[in-house]
């Protein structure tokens, strides 16, 4: 699975994407990003505060609840400001 970061969410961590392979017990956006914070210390300040980040599977927002069964791209992005 690819994971692809945005704007702060990929400075903190430090990569712009990674493909990855999910441990089994991973099964729905809050568990991945609940897991990736367990990942090291730029994972955890990136994601400090879950609820607030933004994601698409396979190019669709998607809630926090969504299944990620069959997924090939996951994005994640911070919030977004207008302006």
């Amino acid at each position: 699975m690819r994971l692809i970061y945005f704007a702060w969410v990929r400075e903190r961590i430090g990569l712009p994407e990674e493909d990855i392979e999910l441990p089994g017990e991973v099964r729905t956006v809050a568990d991945l990003l609940a897991w990736l914070r367990t990942r090291g210390e730029g994972y955890g300040q990136a994601l400090q505060h879950p609820k607030v980040i933004r994601v698409a599977i396979d190019h669709e927002h998607v809630d926090h609840h969504e299944s990620l069964a069959g997924a090939r791209e996951i994005a994640l992005f911070p919030p977004m400001t207008g302006g």
